[in-house]
């Protein structure tokens, strides 16, 4: 069984916050414009995202937190989304990506979820049972030919693809602030370990390249090797 090549790309604090707060009104892409010595470098994250994988990952939580079931229609764009969700989006959210998308996959262990009552050539849809992150990497890549994506869920979910060794590489963008707050999100959240036994769980990473940015920011590229 082959998956695609996994990329954890993500824009966070100092302190690996990926959210401006542990509230859904308070998020970096619409905070981080309005903050002096944030905004002035931030568009650089914008420009490297533009770079990645034309496979993306993320979540219909994180999309209906952006907007997306109210948006106007996007144009088209050469990326492939999937996104997992079983309550978040609305049948026009589902519309919104299957209009923005080249291919558009959606992941879900809901049998009632709208993206059912949608009728879109481009739009697929992988029912599961019990979520698991492996299969669903393995069917994008066995029907629809997936060999990269770029991972942009939120902490919970970084924290199954840790745990499951679901990681190749980590890309991440460093903000030059400090957030703090222990229940703001963070880069991996989800389920802690509680013995040494646990250990083989960790991501261990092998530092490919360290890029310094305009406006304090920094770009760390790793390789996640065991």
């Amino acid at each position: 069984m082959v998956r695609p090549i996994t990329t954890l790309f993500m824009l966070m604090s100092l302190d690996g916050k990926i959210s401006t707060g542990a509230s859904d009104s308070l998020d970096m892409d619409k905070d981080f414009p309005i903050i002096d010595g944030l905004k002035e470098g931030l568009q650089q994250y914008y420009d490297i995202e533009q770079t990645t994988d034309l496979w993306s990952f993320n979540t219909g939580r994180v999309q209906e937190k952006m907007g997306v079931n109210e948006m106007p229609f996007p144009p088209k764009t050469p990326v492939s989304f999937v996104l997992l969700d079983n309550s978040h989006l609305t049948e026009h959210g589902i519309k919104y990506f299957c209009s923005r998308s080249k291919e558009f996959v959606l992941i879900t262990t809901n049998k009632m979820h709208p993206a059912f009552d949608v009728y879109e050539d481009n739009l697929h849809i992988i029912c599961q049972e019990t979520l698991s992150l492996e299969d669903a990497l393995i069917e994008l890549n066995e029907k629809f030919g997936c060999e990269r994506i770029t991972i942009q869920s939120g902490g919970t979910l970084n924290g199954m693809f840790l745990r499951e060794k679901l990681f190749d590489y980590v890309d991440i963008v460093v903000a030059p602030v400090l957030i703090g707050g222990k229940d703001t999100s963070t880069l991996i959240d989800g389920i802690s370990i509680t013995n040494v036994n646990e250990l083989g769980s960790l991501g261990v990473l092998q530092l490919e390249n360290c890029e310094i940015l305009n406006g304090s920011y920094i770009r760390l590229r790793y390789k996640v090797i065991s």
